[in-house]
Order: structure tokens, then C-alpha cells, then sequence
């Protein structure tokens, strides 16, 4: 048996309490051609994960990739009607549940060149129940995927296999709107997914009590933040300090501000940026933003996708601004690793 295949084995089994290892290519390694998955969260509902979801697959499929969008708001699914798709025949219930034995048996066409989608619409709640076996399996198969790109939309909130989709995505892109209680589960957001990866690394099982007191904000340890567990485990645990320093430094999500009206909207973004920076020792990589678009809602009630329905709206070309960066980006990271 081979090693790629003794390690699904066990995940499969149960035998691992996280359903990642960060650095262990686990779960990374696939027979298909995926190149990335990018999962679109953020710690408040209504803020538009859905709609940059829908655009960036939209922009992305045009670029020519090919792309699947999976809609991961476990429950709450509405991705289907932003891409402006029928209700699927086929969801994520059928292959949780094993009534199919293949993911790729839930991916429906889109009626968009290149785009498909696996919907989790009219799925039972019990749904965002599922185990962690049950996530070993999920992310197995979507690395299986015969696509270039697969995009998560994330459900709202801090949610276990919320945090773990996240961070088992190698594009991790958080929005918030310009608003104090947007901005404030952001922050709770980052914090959330930051400490559950420091969580799922082996290495670091010395200190995964000392982690999980941190994830209390209330804590008697009065750990604050990041900053803070560094302070702590550079003191008690100095062997671990530096392998804790590179995991921090390796943490770094994107965030796009949604529905921006003026510039200190813009703005927020870069203080968001400096403030993850300052007290959580956490580099946030500011993508850009979405200017409020009226053409957006009127998109939504006809059921049509707002960046096809409105090409030349502006959130159609910040959302291909961002695309193509993010592109570019890749391209040059890989030609870096293989000149």
C-alpha cells in the first residue's frame, strides 16, 4: 500500500482528530489536476460571501480554468441562486449521507462555460452536524476534483468545520463590510481560525492546552492575543518558540472590504491590516475592496449572476482586478518553485 494511500486509510478510520495536518501534504495530495482551492469566510452573515463566491468563480471560469464552486454554508445554502441555477437534483446531503458514492456525482452544470457547482440547497440542518471523518472524506474527494479551481463559500460564524475548510484552502480570503459589527467578528474570525491551525500541527501538542485557554477571551491567564501566546510560550516552552514563530508567520489571509461608499471605507482596510499586524502578529494581505453596487440587488431578484448580468458594473471589474492579481500571483509564486 502506498503511503498516499495508508494516509487516507487512517483518515479515514478516524485516526487523526483534525481533519488537516498543516505541512504534511496529507490531505493535499489528489489524483486530479486542482491547482487551489479558495474559501471565501468571514465571521458575520449578509456580508457577501456568496456574491464574491459566485464572482470570483464567474471571473475565474472566464479566464478559462476550470471551476468548481461548492457551497459550504451547511444549512443555509444559497449559492445556486446567485450563480442563478435550478435546484439541484444531487447536494453535499447525498454525499454525506452515501447515497452517492462520489463527489463528483453532486456537481451540477451552471449554464456557464468552464463553471459547475455542488450546492448544499434543501440539505437537511442535520447537515452542519458533520463528523470529522465525514470532513476526512469531503476534502479527499474535492482534491480529487477534475478542475483547476475549486471555490468554498463558507457559511458565517466560527463553526468547527467552518474553520476547518478555511484553513484546509490554500487561497484564505475573509470580507467584511465597513461596519463596526462586521469589522468585530472579522477580528473574532482571524483570531478563531489562527489558534484551530495552531491546533491541528503536531509539532505543537505541548502547547494545544495553553492554545485551547487562549481561544477563551476571558482567560485567567489574561492571553489576549497571539502576540500574547508568543510572549507566554517563548517563556515557558523556549523550544517551541521559534516553530510557533514560523507558524504565525505562515498565517496569512486575504481580506476584501464589500460595499465601500467613500474613502475611509477603503481605508478600514488598510487599518484592519496594521491593527492584525500590531497585536496579533498576524500579516493580512489587503486584496482590495468592492465598491456598493445598486446592480448587485437587482441581479440577485432576477436570479442571474451581478458580474455577468452587469459587465461593465464595477464589481465586475474589481472582481476581475482581484482575480487576475491573485493569478499573477500564483504564476510567479510556481515559477519560483519550478524555474
Amino acid at each position: 500500500m502506498s503511503d498516499s494511500s495508508n494516509h487516507r486509510n487512517q483518515f479515514l478510520d478516524g485516526q487523526f482528530p483534525s481533519p488537516f495536518e498543516p505541512g504534511t501534504g496529507l490531505i493535499s495530495a489528489g489524483t486530479g489536476r486542482l491547482k487551489q482551492i479558495w474559501a471565501i469566510g468571514g465571521g458575520k452573515g449578509g456580508v457577501g460571501k456568496s456574491l464574491i463566491s459566485s464572482s470570483l468563480a464567474v471571473a475565474l471560469a472566464k479566464a478559462g480554468k476550470k471551476v468548481i464552486a461548492i457551497d459550504l454554508d451547511l444549512g443555509g445554502a444559497n449559492l445556486h441562486t446567485t450563480l442563478g441555477v435550478e435546484l439541484p437534483r444531487q447536494t453535499l446531503g447525498d454525499f454525506f449521507s452515501g447515497r452517492v458514492s462520489e463527489l463528483s456525482q453532486c456537481s451540477c452544470l451552471t449554464g456557464i462555460q468552464n463553471l459547475e457547482l455542488i450546492s448544499g440547497a434543501q440539505d437537511s440542518t442535520r447537515i452542519a452536524n458533520i463528523s470529522d471523518t465525514e470532513k476526512h472524506r469531503f476534502l479527499i474527494a474535492v482534491r480529487n476534483l477534475d478542475c483547476d479551481y475549486v471555490i468554498f463559500d463558507l457559511g458565517a460564524g466560527t463553526a468547527n468545520y467552518t474553520l476547518d475548510f478555511f484553513l484546509a484552502s490554500e487561497i484564505n480570503l475573509i470580507t467584511m463590510l465597513p461596519e463596526p459589527t462586521s469589522i468585530e467578528n472579522a477580528y473574532r474570525f482571524i483570531k478563531s481560525a489562527y489558534y484551530k491551525r495552531l491546533q491541528a500541527i503536531g509539532e505543537l501538542s505541548p502547547i494545544h492546552d495553553l492554545i485551547e485557554v487562549t481561544m477563551d477571551a476571558k482567560n485567567i491567564q489574561g492571553i489576549r492575543s497571539p502576540s500574547d501566546l508568543f510572549r507566554i510560550v517563548n517563556r515557558d516552552f523556549p523550544h517551541l518558540a521559534s516553530r510557533l514563530k514560523e507558524e504565525i508567520e505562515k498565517f496569512k489571509p486575504k481580506l476584501i472590504i464589500n460595499q465601500v461608499r467613500t474613502h475611509s471605507d477603503i481605508e478600514i482596510g488598510h487599518s484592519v491590516k496594521t491593527v492584525c499586524k500590531k497585536y496579533f502578529g498576524i500579516d493580512i494581505d489587503y486584496l482590495g475592496y468592492l465598491d456598493y453596487d445598486s446592480s448587485v440587488w437587482q441581479a440577485i431578484r432576477r436570479k442571474r449572476p451581478a458580474f455577468l448580468e452587469f459587465p461593465n458594473s464595477k464589481l465586475t471589474q474589481s472582481v476581475e482586478r482581484i482575480t487576475d492579481n491573485l493569478l499573477r500571483r500564483y504564476a510567479s509564486e510556481r515559477s519560483s518553485l519550478h524555474p
